[in-house]
């Protein structure tokens, strides 16, 4: 149904997306569009410690000294696969870079910094380890080419099924340096959903070929808030668009309907997250709500560099919307298979500043690479799984200098995540997520020098490290992985719920046709999709979604890598 007006709930990457297609391709005008939500940058975040909201802290702990970055996460680009990203920032002009949009801007970056990983694998005692010779078996090789050449239209027989379930045969998956990598490169684990990684094998199949060096990411100038997020909010203003933020949408108002499953919203009941205070905004026939459903940092907490993260224990604001919604309709999804597990779906990350660049000369040189090129895995000697068996202890990125634009030229900022938050430090005999920043970095200083045990050992200058480190921020995200959780594919709304009259759906936990979450490609084309269907574009305009699945020498290839 054709709609004049939109009411965003969620300021994310899928519904700015939505807002710039609705002014271009539908011709709206800038100011029939509100949004409404916590913060104005979803997931894309980053930015000095000070402009963090309080509501991100440690509320027992009192942090005095806000100084240093942080980016509670980060994402890797990928241009083959992420086209209606790179759509979507053709259309925009680059906030840092006169004269771009901001993907000539990202595309300029990233021609001058390739990205070509020599250390994508290390290993104490070992060093760098050959991440070209992935380690599969015959069984390896018959399980992952099944998924691979799975018909779309049979995908609901891993409905509800594991990855370890999958392989369940097949421990041997799980030492692999293909799957040290895998598990890495996207956050997958092995409870992760099989359905996600037939998708993710499918939409990535090329990588396959060349996942020991990630030479197909691309990475945007500087952070992901400043390169990404800050051109669409600066476009949208421009544009008139209204954005309201510390504001929470906590209830919806549904028109009685003759057909019971007509899904029509009349009003939405607002928060003021400052006061308390709520409103009730009325609805119209000619207004859409196009409703982020989930997010992954929804009750994510800070610490710093003398106090761990603390656990928020609420339920996810956007999924506690969605479930509300569900207990009205049928057909909306099941957000507890995403939000009620958060074994299965919790990280802890850091972002660690210097005033100087001596850690990251050290980690140059035991990576023998320059920053920019670097997303590397340090795998542990010792058995740390309840199998008894090695895996990854910790991973970090270390970004091209400077990864803000307000950061001196003598600073460097590195971020690095726990996948498994629960575990054990090496060197800090402490659970990961009961780490301070100081612990962590200590940590990090011993994985690192586990690598490099040799007589120019980091240990040596460890104290000297410490003292250089402005700030170490960790963060909690109890839904960081809640996108791969297990589930079946009717676990997720679509896009445009049948029998909706004006409410869409957007983001990462939304099920559309091909696509794999987790990816600012998949939060782009919801918003695409949401956008054309309330402005009447004909979804045959819709960029179009490549298929290197269908590619005989796409195949080929990754089948002669298998045999490596």
């Amino acid at each position: 149904m054709v709609k004049t007006k939109a009411v965003m709930i969620g300021a994310g990457l899928s519904n700015m997306a939505a807002a710039v297609y609705l002014i271009q391709e539908g011709h709206w005008r800038g100011e029939n569009i509100t949004f409404y939500g916590a913060d104005m940058h979803g997931a894309n975040d980053g930015g000095e410690t000070k402009d963090f909201s309080d509501e991100y802290w440690n509320k027992e702990h009192p942090l005095d000294n806000r100084t240093g970055y942080v980016a509670r996460g980060g994402r890797m680009l990928n241009y083959r696969t992420y086209v209606d990203l790179m759509d979507l920032l053709d259309r925009i002009p680059s906030a840092t870079e006169a004269g771009m949009t901001a993907a000539e801007d990202t595309r300029d970056f990233d021609a001058h910094h390739r990205t070509y990983d020599i250390a994508r694998l290390m290993e104490g005692g070992k060093g760098i380890i050959d991440g070209g010779k992935l380690g599969l078996n015959n069984k390896d090789r018959v399980l992952l080419s099944k998924l691979v050449l799975m018909p779309d239209e049979e995908e609901t027989k891993l409905d509800n099924v594991t990855i370890a379930e999958y392989f369940k045969d097949d421990p041997h998956m799980f030492q692999t340096n293909f799957w040290y990598m895998w598990e890495t490169t996207f956050a997958f684990r092995i409870q992760s959903s099989v359905q996600e990684l037939r998708r993710y094998m499918h939409q990535m199949i090329y990588e396959f070929t060349q996942i020991e060096h990630l030479v197909g990411v691309n990475r945007t100038r500087y952070n992901q808030f400043e390169s990404m997020m800050l051109p669409l909010i600066n476009y949208l203003k421009d544009e008139g668009v209204t954005f309201i933020s510390n504001r929470i949408v906590t209830d919806w108002e549904f028109a009685d309907s003759a057909m019971q499953d007509e899904i029509t919203v009349t009003g939405l009941h607002v928060k003021n997250v400052e006061d308390g205070t709520e409103e009730l905004v009325d609805i119209d026939d000619d207004t859409a709500v196009i409703f982020t459903n989930g997010s992954i940092t929804d009750s994510a907490t800070m610490g710093d560099y003398n106090t761990p993260a603390p656990e928020n224990m609420e339920y996810g604001i956007s999924a506690a919307l969605w479930k509300k919604a569900t207990e009205r309709f049928y057909n909306l999804g099941t957000p507890d298979k995403f939000f009620d597990d958060r074994k299965n779906s919790e990280w802890v990350s850091f972002t660690l500043t210097t005033k100087n660049h001596l850690l990251l000369n050290e980690i140059t040189r035991i990576t023998t690479q320059v920053p920019g090129n670097a997303l590397n895995s340090f795998i542990s000697t010792t058995p740390i799984t309840p199998l008894g068996q090695k895996d990854v202890n910790m991973s970090i990125v270390v970004h091209h200098q400077p990864h803000f634009t307000t950061q001196k030229p003598n600073e460097s900022v590195i971020w690095g995540y726990f996948l498994y938050p629960r575990r054990q430090g090496e060197f800090v005999h402490k659970q990961y997520i009961k780490m301070t920043g100081k612990e962590m970095a200590q940590e990090l200083i011993g994985q690192l020098s586990k690598v490099d045990p040799g007589p120019n050992n980091i240990k040596n200058h460890e104290a000297e490290i410490l003292d250089s480190i402005v700030n170490n921020i960790p963060v909690y995200m109890p839904y960081a992985s809640a996108l791969f959780n297990n589930r079946a594919k009717s676990d997720r709304p679509e896009v445009i719920p049948a029998h909706s009259t004006n409410l869409a759906f957007t983001g990462e936990f939304v099920e559309q046709p091909y696509q794999m979450i987790f990816t600012e490609q998949s939060a782009t084309r919801s918003g695409e999709i949401a956008a054309f269907h309330f402005a009447g574009v004909p979804m045959d305009n819709l960029v179009d979604t490549p298929r290197y699945d269908k590619d005989p020498k796409t195949l080929m290839r990754a089948t002669k890598k298998m045999f490596s």
